[in-house]
């Protein structure tokens, strides 16, 4: 059978096994004695055993049952207590554990960095790093495995809260040695037939084809891959061309070869980076901060490592529900 208690009749019973009296207790929980001796009636009832002995003009003392109920009791208000004052700490107070999610492609230039900073501006923090694909971290926010996903404006949910930084219009990656490389930016009109070298991760590479068709080309695709690295380095080594949404100053594929990396001369859409996090009542502290620190950061000092083609958004920017067409 389910017992049905209160905290109030817990907070009495404590109250009045302290204090020996049930007018000492209500005089120092500011209640009328009849309130308590109602509540310490109804607990009994509830519980199904005597709590206290009455002692006429001698005030209560505990049963040997009441007493285990009572320290039981005392335990649960000091669990309670506790769980206030960690509720008042996540509220109020930026610190504890912040789990933030970012792009595969931009993590390595962007999560430690954030991280470091954050960390030294609020010493109590402690963040955790994920990485993965735009899909993968939304499915990570809707399961809190994440508290916030460093990301692009493709394809948010309505229940997704999403403050843009910056908006980047995406870039051309070449070999060196190709002939465009030597030109100040890359018309994708003209490079279209060439092989292309395709980031195949999930919206991303809806959104780079978009970009052909918003021009009325078609691009002949040669390659794919998963990962930006592997994009890097094939063109690097001459297998095609390929796009970037951030313009990287680390024009190295990772087996050291060079590339060239140009703006696109045609006017396209952009995306927008920003943070995401799932749509609720009221963030946490912590939380709050980090919106507040990468904005800030952005602000002042940019992107890390990347061009400085986009320009930053004011917070709260509307987020793209479809990639572009």
């Amino acid at each position: 059978m389910a017992l049905r208690f209160t905290f109030r009749q817990l907070e009495y019973l404590v109250a009045v096994g302290d204090a020996g009296t049930i007018a000492q207790a209500a005089h120092q929980l500011n209640v009328s004695s009849p309130s308590i001796s109602t509540a310490i009636a109804q607990l009994e009832t509830q519980l199904g055993i005597q709590l206290f002995v009455r002692h006429h003009a001698q005030g209560l003392s505990l049963t040997p049952g009441g007493r285990r109920v009572f320290n039981e009791a005392k335990r649960i208000m000091g669990d309670a207590a506790a769980l206030s004052t960690i509720s008042e700490d996540v509220a109020t107070r930026p610190g504890g554990p912040l789990a933030v999610g970012a792009l595969s492609t931009i993590a390595p230039l962007l999560s430690a960095r954030f991280r470091r900073s954050f960390e030294k501006s609020y010493p109590m923090a402690d963040v955790t790093l994920f990485s993965g694909n735009q899909v993968a971290l939304f499915q990570k926010l809707a399961r809190a495995e994440i508290d916030v996903a460093i990301t692009y404006d493709m394809e948010i949910a309505q229940d997704i809260h999403f403050e843009g930084l910056v908006s980047l219009p995406p870039w051309v990656m070449l070999h060196p040695e190709h002939p465009m490389a030597r030109q100040d930016d890359v018309s994708l009109r003209e490079i279209a037939g060439e092989p292309l070298v395709l980031l195949d991760l999930p919206l991303s590479r809806e959104y780079f084809l978009s970009t052909f068709r918003s021009l009325g080309v078609t691009p002949t695709i040669a390659d794919r891959a998963h990962d930006l690295s592997e994009v890097r380095s094939l063109v690097a080594n001459g297998f095609g061309y390929s796009l970037l949404n951030i313009g990287t100053d680390i024009a190295f594929a990772p087996d050291g070869q060079p590339l060239a990396i140009r703006p696109i001369r045609e006017a396209v859409a952009p995306v927008t980076l920003g943070l995401a996090t799932k749509q609720v009542a009221a963030q946490s502290a912590i939380l709050r901060a980090f919106f507040e620190h990468v904005g800030a950061e952005v602000t002042a000092h940019g992107l890390p490592a990347t061009r400085t083609a986009g320009c930053v958004v004011s917070a709260g920017a509307e987020p793209l529900r479809q990639t572009p067409s």
